[in-house]
């Protein structure tokens, strides 16, 4: 299990956005002909939404402003779901070394703790897109951030593939995040459209509960969803039902922009703010998390049995 992006998007707290990229189509547009504004400015409806957040969130100095924006909060919650499957992981772990004995396969505790975990990765990767696509993030940025979410799947496969032949992870979280971002992206980038993500995601979701065929039981197809047969390895997110998940979080995440930006812009609480800032530093740099968490959990694991504390 594990996270993106990207998910890995976010923004810093009190950061003006929409107010900010108002400014900057506004300015723009008195600097050419005026017949080219109309190919400037979004459609009616869109800029009074922008500027009716703009008047929610503080103006900040020129100074303070940056292209890289994130959200404090939404870094928060990812890095919760990082701690949280670090946990999961650490008993999965335990277990294999046969120091405590569970079921992570099939015993609703730990399933059902997993299911939330990944909704938790692909719901804030969801609302980071949606972030994206408000800041008018390039693809170039995209497929740079990309990329390093499929090295790190293909790094998932080579690792698992040395541990566990025989149920090697295939198509896990990164892998599935991989696919469901370009798709999601293609699919979300317009604020206008997430009424119509949230009720597609929700066919996507029940998809699998109606449809299947054992045409989709096969590795090369199985990654789809529509499967009869689940197969065997480690972890497994396919694109049905999970991006449906993730199309949530990009209505969502369009949704609060318009009309709640507070509810990501908003500050930590000060009660525990430094567990609060340790959880949004780890969301910040939560595939490296992902990456380097299982290696070091089995290699101190492994470390303590060779010196017989274990």
């Amino acid at each position: 299990m594990a996270t993106s992006s990207n998910f890995f998007i976010g923004t810093p707290v009190g950061i003006d956005l929409l107010a900010i990229l108002t400014q900057l189509i506004n300015s723009l547009c008195k600097k050419i002909p005026r017949d080219c504004i109309g190919r400037c400015l979004p459609p009616l409806n869109v800029q009074r939404r922008c500027n009716s957040v703009a008047r929610q969130w503080p103006a900040m100095p020129d100074s303070n402003v940056s292209r890289s924006f994130r959200f404090d909060r939404l870094d928060a919650i990812r890095g919760f779901a990082m701690v949280w499957m670090a946990l999961f992981h650490f008993g999965f772990d335990l277990d294999y070394f046969g120091l405590i004995d569970e079921d992570f396969y099939r015993d609703p505790f730990w399933t059902r703790q997993r299911a939330v975990i990944v909704s938790l990765f692909l719901g804030s990767a969801g609302v980071g897109l949606a972030v994206a696509a408000a800041q008018k993030q390039p693809w170039r940025r995209f497929w740079r951030r990309w990329w390093e979410i499929a090295g790190g799947a293909l790094l998932v496969s080579i690792g698992s593939y040395l541990v566990f032949p025989r149920s090697f992870i295939f198509f896990g979280v990164l892998h599935g995040i991989a696919l469901m971002l370009i798709i999601s992206r293609l699919a979300g980038r317009n604020p206008r459209h997430a009424r119509w993500l949230a009720i597609g995601g929700a066919v996507l979701i029940a998809l699998p509960w109606l449809v299947s065929h054992p045409f989709f039981d096969s590795r090369l197809t199985v990654w789809v969803g529509l499967f009869t047969r689940k197969p065997i390895t480690e972890d497994f997110v396919p694109l049905l039902p999970w991006m449906g998940v993730m199309w949530w979080g990009v209505a969502a995440g369009h949704w609060m922009l318009a009309h709640r930006p507070h509810w990501l812009s908003g500050p930590l609480p000060q009660r525990g703010r430094v567990v609060f800032d340790s959880l949004a530093w780890l969301g910040r740099h939560a595939l490296s998390f992902y990456l380097l968490h299982q290696p070091v959990l089995i290699g101190s694991l492994f470390g303590l049995r060779a010196a017989g504390i274990l």
